[in-house]
């Protein structure tokens, strides 16, 4: 009996993680909006404000994306003309990406995104760090 109640959905820790992922990113959505952006767009731009410039394969490291993945994204937000993506002249194979002026504009416009989100979900400063104490450790295995 006991084995039937943990496959209760209710029980389910990828449930639980599934649904809060889905919404905190609907929680997203109308911030980003201001900002021509989507959450996967996002996440790029919060990892080349933060690095300035990346190979694809770093930015694929960082937000655990493959180049599959990736390259769309990257070519939309090129398209948008807020990144550059050029060749290495070290190494041709290595795309390197970079944020235009355009780009680093969207940096100050996007500054209280972070306080705008916790708001919306109701969370105060100790509910967002221990949330991600659990999370990051979980995650930092996988890598």
């Amino acid at each position: 009996m006991q084995t039937l109640k943990q496959l209760k959905l209710s029980n389910q820790v990828c449930f639980s993680i599934y649904a809060l992922s889905r919404l905190v990113t609907s929680h997203y959505q109308p911030l980003l909006a201001n900002l021509d952006l989507t959450y996967p767009q996002y996440l790029v731009m919060l990892t080349l404000w933060e690095h300035q410039t990346l190979s694809v394969k770093a930015m694929g490291e960082l937000l655990m994306l493959d180049s599959g993945t990736l390259t769309p994204l990257l070519k939309r937000l090129e398209a948008k003309k807020i990144i550059k993506r050029s060749r290495s002249k070290e190494d041709e194979r290595i795309v390197n990406i970079q944020l235009t002026a355009q780009g680093l504009q969207l940096k100050d416009q996007a500054a209280d995104i972070p306080f705008q989100l916790q708001c919306s979900l109701g969370m105060n400063n100790e509910e967002i760090k221990s949330l991600k104490a659990i999370i990051n450790p979980i995650l930092e295995r996988e890598r």
